[in-house]
């Protein structure tokens, strides 16, 4: 009986390691992207596909099939691009969450509006 309840726990505790890793590589992919897509000679797209390339190669290509990337501006003016990836849960065994995990990254971009520069 305790026996168990220790695999019980030992499953739980890897289920959440496993899941915190997805959601750090998809973070770290995301932020990534973001950056890669918000350089000077760059669109957002092409953050996009960085994003899925860095998905495909430290996970599956199964976490990299929603990822979409936007350029924004927030409240004081500053251009951003963010890439947002939507990606299912990693789930062991019958047991576990389930759904969806959405996480983004956002850089600077290196084109942004200078108005009312005094010279």
């Amino acid at each position: 009986m305790v026996a168990a309840l220790l695999l019980f726990v030992a499953m739980a505790v890897f289920q959440l390691g496993l899941a915190l890793y997805v959601r750090n590589t998809l973070i770290s992919a995301a932020s990534e992207g973001a950056r890669y897509g918000a350089r000077a000679d760059a669109q957002p797209e092409d953050g996009v596909d960085r994003t899925r390339a860095l998905i495909t190669s430290a996970l599956s290509a199964s976490f990299a099939q929603d990822v979409s990337a936007a350029r924004s501006v927030t409240g004081s003016g500053v251009r951003v691009v963010e890439v947002r990836v939507t990606a299912p849960l990693p789930v062991v065994g019958p047991i576990g969450p389930s759904g969806a995990l959405t996480v983004s990254g956002r850089a600077f971009s290196e084109e942004q509006v200078v108005s009312g520069a005094d010279s």
